[in-house]
């Protein structure tokens, strides 16, 4: 596969795993990382970019569920606000605490920086083992 296609894949897995439908980005970064080493940095950013999009998705979603009703991961995002996204790369929580940032209308450009640096984190993790 070209570096192109490459990440262009990466970026649509990232995309697809920070929302609500299953999946998971960790493995094709890895493999995009064992055919083009020299691509970590482009890959690292195409990630993250693409899974903190993801996550927005997510939180946009929120911000349509009507107030009257509770959606999960709302005591976490209350109790901790923005910072509370550094988790949301977590399989199972992360979604909701996404979903829960868009309910409570977090500023959305903090929910997106703190999504971002959780992510990045997570990604820098799986390619120092790549």
């Amino acid at each position: 596969m070209s570096e192109d296609a490459s990440l262009w894949a990466l970026f649509a897995a990232s995309f697809l795993a920070a929302t609500l439908l299953p999946g998971g980005s960790e493995a094709v970064l890895f493999g995009v990382l064992a055919l083009h080493p020299e691509q970590t940095w482009p890959a690292l950013g195409i990630a993250t970019l693409g899974n903190t999009l993801g996550g927005m998705s997510s939180y946009l979603i929120g911000r349509f569920i009507p107030q009257k009703k509770d959606v999960p991961g709302l005591q976490a995002v209350q109790k901790y606000g923005s910072p509370a996204l550094l988790l949301s790369w977590v399989p199972f929580i992360g979604d909701p605490l996404c979903v829960a940032a868009g309910w409570l209308r977090l500023n959305p450009w903090l929910a997106a920086l703190f999504m971002g640096f959780g992510k990045f984190a997570r990604y820098v993790a799986i390619a120092s083992i790549a």
